[in-house]
């Protein structure tokens, strides 16, 4: 793994192909960190090693059960890794629990996004399970890589959001509606 961009630094730019359906004719799209900017958005990224893996469904489906948690929040839900757009879509179709996703799914094909973030490692390089909560000015407000094989828990990260977003300081343990101090 190389620097790891953290916490107070700008995300970086970026401009990708990402798959958004798998509907004929409307799968892909192109997506840039511009949009966050708009309206306050939040930005919450979640990388995975490789598609077509035993652990990295999992993790999409619990993103997507969540995903109107982080609409509500004003937060983008955007999962990436190195494949290219073609793999995602495939896996996408392949597997029934993935059909319904509901976030963009960004191709990283160069590998470029992944290495300015510093999230490339193992024997494959491969982007680790590195996840970022990213305000509306692009700062990276939080970030958790996890080793390839341990899976995240998205609770956790609606909790950090929520806490990013109260303004307070949040002692351990809190969750939304808790006293700051």
């Amino acid at each position: 793994m190389g620097y790891l961009l953290g916490v107070g630094e700008q995300f970086p730019y970026f401009e990708k192909k990402v798959v958004v359906s798998i509907e004929k004719g409307q799968e892909f799209d192109r997506l840039t960190n511009n949009f966050s900017n708009e309206g306050g958005q939040w930005t919450v990224m979640f990388w995975w090693p490789k598609d077509f893996s035993g652990l990295c469904p999992t993790e999409l489906i619990e993103f997507n059960n969540a995903y109107m948690e982080f609409v509500d929040r004003n937060a983008t839900v955007i999962g990436a890794s190195t494949d290219s757009e073609y793999v995602h879509l495939n896996w996408r179709k392949s597997n029934e629990a993935l059909q319904g996703i509901r976030f963009a799914m960004l191709a990283d094909t160069s590998k470029s996004l992944a290495t300015e973030l510093g999230i490339l490692g193992g024997d494959d390089q491969v982007a680790y399970r590195a996840t970022y909560i990213i305000d509306a000015d692009n700062v990276i407000r939080w970030l958790c890589v996890n080793d390839l094989g341990i899976g995240r828990n998205v609770e956790e990260v609606l909790r950090t959001l929520d806490a990013l977003q109260s303004g307070g300081a949040c002692p351990a343990n809190w969750k939304k509606g808790d006293a700051t101090l």
